[in-house]
Order: structure tokens, then sequence, then C-alpha cells
């Protein structure tokens, strides 16, 4: 705030007085009458002890630094022990705060040094003075101010300029009735200002006046000001003449941290733009798959045999386990579901549906091994029949079928990735690429993280931080997908494609007449991990002719004894359902 009076000049030498000195003529016009009239009570003040008056005569240097000297006139009854607390700092805007070094504090009256005690006292300097050792005359506390002075923000077409602002009266133990001085500044000073009263709180001095040709330096009256009151003395130089001596502590705030300056969001949107590129091309080198070298690899088709009958003919010895690993990158569930369906169809392996035990119960199922059975067993079959149909003729339920292939399912799961590496349809096992990822990625969002906290904590780069977040966390979105399928690999995916639009489209009503179950049974466990199960399983019912119960009519499934084929299509998705519910819940 600039006082009424800031930059009033004279016209001439002997013009009209300045309102400043008007203003000051006033005030000891005012304070000589309140002295006649008043005389008593300002002796009473004195005998509290107070002080009669207090003269700064300051400095500053090119070089920022301001030189104070406080002269304390005491009154008739002066307290033992005069005490000053000089604060080393003050809030600032923004979330900062300027920190002042205090150099050469000490107090002398007559030009005898008092020995006074100078100490530290959690943000403060404080001086202690025997009042006793002054003997009647003025106090003398002289030091030097590092940090009072501060480098004023740029505008554009204008010389860069530096402001003074410090309280010249703070701390001190006693009221003070006059308070008076002059700053020298190294050059022409302008925004001269003066505030004066608590320290929350100050307002307007009594009278300032600066810049002008009868005052070219800052000069300042107040008064009366009680025991800690504070006046506070601020004016701009241009910077050539005065340097910036400013000590800044930006303080933490979440604002502050996630502050959108131009450096964060250019950091920020590099961080995202340069990373997302990043991963893209990551993911198309490492994780894309390799484009197909020829036509999709044909797997399965449907044979004409006759007028209107068709045969689902096995182009490739590709089992459905086979087929749901090559289509999702992964082992699951319903991959070993399909396995199972697959090997009770080739003979290795019958499913019985066993009679409720009460109608409470839901449904179960045991398994039963089968010899003769077609087609040699992979190794990760070979593993799910023994878990299943132990050699020992130990039977195995649906419902115990978590217990029973539990163990033994990451042994599966480990020989399913092997077959697909060996088959040449993946370079490299998918779930060890996947893993491998997911850690990279995790480790990346870890330090991320920790980065990101450093910055908040730290800087005002918070949404640098986030960018980086963002990006780790694409590693880690990223890595179920970088498994890589081959070019075979690949021909084989727009194969699966093929078969599964035929699963899900093809008439299910021509298969040769008499060989209808055959013919359904051997595409069903394609239908399962492809799609289309339920058309097909319909096709079953169709298929039956007579209201005759079929318990037996396949042969690798069979059922209680009042049982239909017009019930299969209930039973087994009760089958998959349960089997897949066992398996998750394990």
């Amino acid at each position: 705030m600039t006082g009424p009076w800031n930059l009033v000049r004279s016209t001439s030498p002997r013009s009209t007085p300045s309102r400043s000195m008007v203003g000051r003529r006033l005030a000891t016009a005012a304070l000589a009458s309140a002295a006649l009239v008043a005389g008593p009570l300002a002796g009473a003040a004195h005998a509290q002890g107070e002080a009669v008056s207090y003269v700064v005569d300051g400095s500053v240097d090119a070089h920022g630094v301001l030189n104070l000297s406080e002269t304390i006139t005491l009154g008739d009854s002066a307290p033992d022990q005069l005490t000053q607390r000089i604060a080393t700092s003050a809030p600032a805007e923004h979330k900062m705060e300027y920190h002042y070094t205090i150099g050469g504090l000490k107090a002398t009256a007559g030009g005898a040094d008092l020995g006074a005690q100078v100490s530290d006292d959690a943000g403060y300097k404080v001086i202690r003075i025997d009042t006793a050792k002054a003997k009647g005359k003025p106090i003398v506390i002289s030091y030097t101010v590092s940090g009072a002075t501060h480098a004023d923000p740029a505008v554009s077409g204008r010389p860069a300029t530096t402001t003074m602002d410090y309280r010249v009266l703070q701390g001190l133990s006693v009221g003070v009735d006059e308070v008076s001085g002059t700053i020298k500044a190294p050059s022409l000073v302008s925004q001269v200002d003066c505030k004066a009263g608590p320290p929350v709180n100050p307002v307007a001095c009594n009278s300032w006046t600066g810049g002008t040709g009868e005052e070219p330096n800052p000069t300042f009256t107040d008064g009366p000001r009680g025991a800690g009151e504070v006046v506070q003395v601020s004016f701009t130089t241009q910077a050539q003449g005065m340097a910036a001596s400013e000590s800044i502590d930006h303080q933490w705030s979440l604002d502050r941290a996630f502050e959108p300056s131009a450096t964060s969001l250019l950091l920020a949107l590099a961080t995202l733009v340069l990373g997302a590129l990043g991963l893209w091309a990551l993911h198309r080198r490492t994780g894309r798959d390799v484009a197909a070298a020829s036509r999709p690899t044909l797997i399965a088709e449907f044979v004409p045999v006759g007028a209107g009958e068709e045969e689902f003919h096995l182009v490739e010895d590709i089992r459905p386990g086979q087929i749901g690993t090559v289509a999702d990158e992964s082992v699951d569930p319903i991959d070993v579901t399909a396995t199972l369906l697959d090997l009770a169809v080739r003979g290795h392996l019958r499913i019985r549906e066993l009679g409720p035990e009460s109608q409470h119960k839901p449904m179960d199922w045991s398994f039963e091994r089968r010899e003769g059975g077609r087609g040699q067993l992979r190794p990760y079959e070979q593993v799910l029949l023994d878990a299943v149909a132990p050699l020992d003729g130990r039977v195995v339920k649906v419902s115990g079928i978590a217990s029973a292939i539990g163990d033994v399912i990451p042994q599966v799961q480990d020989e399913l990735y092997e077959d697909v590496v060996r088959q040449g349809w993946f370079d490299k096992r998918p779930d060890e690429a996947r893993n491998g990822w997911m850690l990279l990625g995790w480790i990346s969002l870890t330090l991320a993280v920790l980065v990101a906290g450093l910055l908040v904590a730290f800087t005002t780069l918070g949404l640098w931080g986030l960018a980086l977040i963002a990006i780790a966390a694409g590693v880690v979105f990223l890595a179920p997908r970088m498994p890589r399928r081959s070019a075979r690999g690949s021909q084989l995916l727009a194969g699966l494609h093929v078969l599964a639009h035929d699963l899900q489209n093809h008439r299910t009503d021509q298969m040769p007449r008499g060989q209808e179950l055959r013919e359904l049974s051997e595409l069903l466990p394609y239908a399962v991990v492809l799609g289309g199960r339920g058309r097909w399983l319909e096709a079953f019912a169709d298929a039956d002719d007579d209201a005759t119960p079929d318990p037996t009519d396949l042969d690798w499934y069979h059922a209680p004894d009042t049982w239909h084929l017009a019930d299969l299509p209930d039973s087994v998705t009760a089958f998959i359902t349960s089997v897949q519910g066992h398996l998750f819940g394990r």
C-alpha cells in the first residue's frame, strides 16, 4: 500500500511544503498539545517502562544488504532488561517463506559495547540488554540483514526492479511513544510504503515519504506503538542499483505440488506423448503377432458325403486344449473342460452322470478310464487323464475334482505352454512373456510412484509424477498382451476364426443319417472352446427319434436309466458349469 504522501515533490526549494511535512508538523503539534494536557499520564507511561523514542538509521548497499541502527531512548524509569526478538523468516505469497540472515547484532551506549546476550530461539535472533549498563544513555542496537530485498516480476519494456521490504521495528519488549527513521537507498526510489501496528494486521503509518527532491530517501514517522508491535517499510528501485539478496524457501502444499506451471505441463505432456509412442512401438515390435506368411490354416471342415449330408472332418491334428491356448494365449478352465470332453469322445475316458442322492443336492458326475482310445495322448492330456481316472481305480467325482487335479493343474498348464512352443505357434511361452512384462510393469510402477512421491514432496512437478505413473501403468496394462504368436501361430489363429464362424453358423441337421451322434460328438469339444455349443447340443436332442430312454446311447457319456438324449443339453451344460466352477474355486 502506498501512503497518502508518497512521491510528493515540491515545485521549488521554497515552494509550499509537501503533505508529508505538513503531516509531521501536525503530528508534532498534536504530541505537544497532548503533552501539555496529559503530561501526568505520559509520565505514568514512562514509569511503566516505555521508550520515549525509537529512531531508525538504515541504509541498503548495492548488494541488497540492509544495515540498521536503532537508537532507543528510554524513559525515566527504564526496565531492568530490554529485549528485542528479530525474526529470521517471514511468510510470502504462493506458499513461500523469506529467510533473513541476521549478522553483527550488538548493543552499545555512548559508543561502549553493552555486552548484550545474543541467542537463537525458534526462528528469531534474540538480544537481551542489561539497561543499567547504559547509565541512562540512549541504547543503540545495530545489525545487518541479508534477504530483505526481493526481485520483482519482470515487466516487458521496463527495467528490472528490486523491492526492499522489512520490519524496522519488531519484537521490542517495551512500547514506544514515537518511531521515526530514514533508510538510505543506493539509487532513486519509488513506491514507498509504511505500515505499522500489530504484526498480524499492520495498517498505514502516520506519515512517510521518499523519492522527492526534498526527501530522496524513504522517511517515516509513527507512534505510539505498543510492545511487540511493528513498523514495516518498503520501497522499490532499479535492480542495477540494488541487487536482490532474497533467500526463499518454498513451503510444501498439495496445490503447489501440482501447480500447472509451464514447466510441469510441458514435462507431463512430453512424458505422456513420448511414453505412449514408446509403449506403442514396444508392443508393435515385441507383443504384436508376426504376420501370417500364407493363407489361414485349415483346421476342420464339413465334407459332403451325400445329398444334404456332411461329416465333420478334422484336417489338422489339433486338440481343443491347444486351440484354447492359442486363441487367448492362456490355459483356462474352459480349455481343461474341453480337453476332458475330447478325451471322453476319443475313447480314453467316460463321463458318468450320477443319479441324485436327494432332490436338494446338485448333480454330480464321475470319470471312468477306458482303454483303446483314438489318437496318441499329448503330455498334458496324459497328466489330466491320470488325475481324473487314476490307474488304481479310484473314483473321482466332479464335486471333488478340485482336490483331485488341483496339484496337477500347474503341470497341465506347463505342458500345454511347452506344447504350443514345440508346435511353432509361439517363439516363447506365453506365460513367461506375460509374467516377465508384468514384473517389469510392477517394478516400473513402483519406481514411478516413488519418483512421483518425491516430486510431490519436494517440487512443483507433481503433474510430471502423475504422467510417469500413467506410463508405468501402461506397461502393466500391456503385459497380458505381450505374448507373441509366430507366423505359423498367426496362420492358425486365422484358421480358428474360420472354424469358429462355421461352428456358430453351419447347419446342424446335415449329419449323415444314423451317424449323427458320432459326428456331433466329434465336433462338440471344439464348439465348447470356440463357441456355438448350445446349437450343437440341441442337435443331439433333435437326433432322439423315440421315447425310449437313452442312458448309454453315447459311448462317452452314460446317465441314469431314465435319461434321454433330449436331456443332454442340460446335462452337458451343467457338467461344464460345475467343472469350471470347481476349478475356479480351488
